[in-house]
């Protein structure tokens, strides 16, 4: 359990991180006259494509990893379909969670003030 802490706290971190630094662009769209969902479409999007090629490695990665810990632990059921599903949906929430409250605090950013940010 407190790896997967970590990790949505690390995801999370990232994501926001990538909206942050991506609050000059937005300003501009803003500037530019893009409608503040059109704006938070768009990160969400990036988003979801990032979360999206994350979990697909995570889930190869994690059958790969899966069947060497088999052949070398007793008792290791390979690949138990319910943790992994699950634990893939709570990183895609968070993910999204991580992408939708930066988003929609940089839409809500005067577009003067975005872009005199730098």
């Amino acid at each position: 359990m407190l790896a997967l802490l970590l990790a949505c706290i690390g995801l999370y971190g990232l994501l926001a991180y990538e909206v942050t630094r991506g609050t000059r662009e937005i300003g501009i769209r803003m500037a530019l006259g893009a409608p503040a969902g059109d704006v938070l479409r768009r990160v969400m999007r990036h988003g979801v494509a990032l979360t999206a090629a994350g979990a697909i490695i995570g889930v190869c990665a994690s059958l790969a990893v899966t069947r060497l810990l088999g052949s070398m632990l007793y008792d290791v059921k390979l690949g138990d379909p319910l943790t992994l599903a699950s634990v893939t949906l709570l990183l895609i929430a968070v993910s999204l969670a991580a992408c939708y409250i930066p988003g929609r605090r940089a839409t809500r950013v005067d577009p003067l003030v975005a872009l005199r940010h730098e």
